[in-house]
C-alpha cells in the first residue's frame, strides 16, 4: 500500500509527469499502463480502449451513452477496431471533429479503479496535455509507474518557501516590494507583490490574480484579467497612500490551472459557439482547477493572517476560509464589459456563480 507519506511519492509524480510531456507511457497502479494520446511517439501502438473524461465522451457517438453520464468522472471507450494515434488525438481533440470524422460507434465500459483513473486525468492536466490515453493491454518496455496516493504528497504546500524577495518600484506605487516563492515538488515560481509597508495589525486589501499571458501581457479583449490586474494594483496604491497596504499574489496558473495551450484550445472552441464552461468540458478539463492552498501558504509565509479580499467570486473566498484565511470583507472588483468579453462575463455570472 502506497500512501501520501512515502517519501518517494512526489518524486514518482514528478517523473510521471515529465513522462507524459514527452509521450512516454505511465502505469498508473495496478490499474493502468497509458500512453499520453496528444503527445505519444510511438506509431505503431495500437490498443482497444481509451481512458477519456465523460464529458468527451458524451460528445461522441457512443453506444451506450447512460456509462458515460457523469461529466466530472472519466470513462473508458472501445471502438470496433483498435486505437491507433491517429485516431486517439482526433479523439482526444474536439478540434479535429470536423477535419477527422471518428468512425463510431464507440462504448463506454466500466471502469473497475475509478481512483486509478481519476489520477490519470488529473496528471494529465497537471502535465498541460489533453487527458485522453490510449490503455495499453501488454505493455512493452518500462513505463513510469505512479499511484494515486502519491498525490496527496505532491500536493503538499508545506514544501513551498520564499526564495528571494527585492525591492521593486512599479506603475502604481513606487513603494513596492517583489517576493518569489518556490517549491521543491513543482516548476512554477508565484510571486506577491507587496504595496505599501506591510502592516501585521491591518489586514491588506489582497487580490489573487492567476497568470493570464493573453489579458496581462497582451491586452486580450477576450477576458477581463489584464483591466482587472491594473485596477487592482492601482486601489492598492491608493490603500497606501492613505496610510493602508495592498498584496496582490500573482499564481502561475494559466487558465484557471489547465494551462496556456489547453486554454487556446478552450479560446478555438468559444470561436465555435461553445461558453468558456461547456468549452473546458469538451476538452476533458474542469472550468476551475487553480490551486487555492498555495495562495494560502504564500499569506502563511508572509505572516498574513486576515485580508480584505478582491474578487467577485465567492468560491474564491470559501476557498480561502477553508485554508484557514480569515477574509474580514469581500472587496467587489468588475469592470465594463467590452464586446469581445460580454458573453465570458455572463457566464462567470451565470454558471460559475459570480457577482456581476
Amino acid at each position: 500500500m502506497r500512501t501520501g507519506k512515502d517519501p518517494a511519492a512526489s518524486r514518482r509524480v514528478a517523473l510521471a509527469l515529465d513522462a507524459l510531456r514527452h509521450g512516454w507511457p505511465i502505469r498508473v497502479g495496478d490499474a493502468f499502463t497509458l500512453l499520453p494520446a496528444e503527445t505519444g511517439f510511438a506509431e505503431d501502438a495500437r490498443a482497444p480502449c481509451m481512458l477519456i473524461s465523460s464529458a468527451r465522451a458524451i460528445s461522441l457517438k457512443l453506444a451506450n451513452q447512460k456509462e458515460a453520464a457523469v461529466p466530472e468522472e472519466p470513462v473508458l471507450i472501445r471502438a470496433a477496431e483498435p486505437f491507433d494515434l491517429e485516431l486517439a488525438r482526433a479523439v482526444a481533440d474536439p478540434a479535429l471533429d470536423l477535419r477527422h470524422p471518428l468512425k463510431g460507434p464507440f462504448a463506454a465500459e466500466h471502469i473497475d479503479d475509478l481512483a486509478a483513473a481519476t489520477c490519470a486525468m488529473e496528471l494529465g492536466r497537471l502535465a498541460g496535455i489533453l487527458p485522453a490515453f490510449l490503455v495499453e493491454p501488454d505493455p512493452v518496455g518500462e513505463a513510469q509507474a505512479v499511484y494515486p496516493s502519491d498525490m496527496s504528497a505532491w500536493s503538499d504546500t508545506g514544501h513551498l518557501r520564499i526564495a528571494a524577495r527585492a525591492k521593486l518600484p512599479v506603475a502604481a506605487c513606487e513603494d513596492a516590494q517583489i517576493v518569489a516563492f518556490r517549491s521543491a515538488d513543482d516548476m512554477r515560481e508565484h510571486v506577491a507583490l507587496v504595496i505599501g509597508r506591510q502592516d501585521g495589525d491591518e489586514p491588506p486589501l489582497v487580490r489573487l490574480h492567476s497568470e493570464c499571458l493573453t489579458g496581462d501581457i497582451l491586452g486580450s479583449l477576450k477576458c477581463d484579467c489584464g483591466p482587472q490586474l491594473d485596477a487592482a494594483l492601482g486601489a492598492m496604491a491608493a490603500q497606501a497612500g492613505a496610510g493602508g497596504w495592498g498584496l496582490l499574489l500573482y499564481l502561475r496558473q494559466e487558465g484557471r490551472g489547465i494551462g496556456l495551450i489547453n486554454k487556446l484550445r478552450a479560446y478555438r472552441l468559444q470561436d465555435q459557439g461553445f461558453d468558456t464552461v461547456d468549452a473546458n468540458n469538451r476538452l476533458g478539463l474542469p472550468s476551475e482547477a487553480r490551486d487555492f492552498p498555495v495562495a494560502a501558504r504564500m499569506l502563511d509565509l508572509l505572516g498574513v493572517g486576515a485580508i480584505r479580499l478582491m474578487t467577485n467570486n465567492p468560491g474564491k473566498v470559501a476557498a480561502l476560509e477553508a485554508e484557514g484565511v480569515k477574509v474580514v470583507e469581500r472587496v467587489a472588483h468588475s469592470l465594463p464589459p467590452n464586446p469581445h468579453n460580454a458573453r465570458y462575463l455572463a457566464t462567470k455570472r451565470d454558471r460559475t456563480g459570480h457577482l456581476l
